[in-house]
């Protein structure tokens, strides 16, 4: 009986020992862009979202974010718009299909709830450093991650010189659950 009750006091020990792994939910979860074009401002979004994420509020530093979206479900409520987007000049879909966000590292910040992540944007092939503040709500056995930042579109290749601002603010509400 000692036995049992000791290995189950360290399976406990061990589940609480690391992070725990969500799942991003499809459903409850946005990914969307803003940017100017002739002045005025496209809202756009893509879906197919997949990857995990290993959180725990009282361990944010252990935190790892390995997320991906499709390309190819950019959305910007204007299909001839939305094809062109999917060509070779901006998101070369045929070729880089996925883009995906990787953390390389979590810090805290001085309001609760609130912290910074540090990691790889990539798109289109191209890697770049990113980091940006989100906050980590709990919901219903998992998290809503919500966080904003900006980035140039040029150095994605995404674009050439057109009447597009080379600034995009991307905006994330994720919903990640066990």
């Amino acid at each position: 009986m000692k036995r049992f009750l000791s290995c189950v006091l360290i399976l406990l020990a061990t589940n609480f020992a690391f992070a725990q792994i969500y799942t991003p939910v499809e459903e409850s979860s946005t990914v969307q862009f803003k940017v100017k074009n002739f002045g005025f401002n496209v809202d756009g979004s893509f879906k197919g979202l997949k990857g995990t994420i290993e959180f725990d509020p009282a361990k944010y530093s252990e935190a790892k974010f390995d997320v991906s979206i499709d390309a190819n479900t950019i959305f910007t409520d204007n299909g001839m718009r939305d094809n062109h987007l999917r060509e070779d000049g901006y998101f070369d879909v045929k070729n880089h299909p996925r883009i995906s966000l990787v953390s390389t590292k979590v810090t805290g910040s001085n309001k609760a709830g609130t912290y910074f992540i540090f990691g790889t944007l990539e798109i289109k092939g191209e890697k770049k450093e990113i980091s940006f503040p989100f906050t980590a709500t709990p919901v219903d056995g998992g998290f809503l991650f919500k966080g904003e930042f900006k980035i140039n579109r040029k150095d994605f290749h995404v674009g050439g010189s057109s009447t597009i601002s080379d600034n995009v603010n991307v905006i994330l509400s994720i919903t990640a659950k066990k």
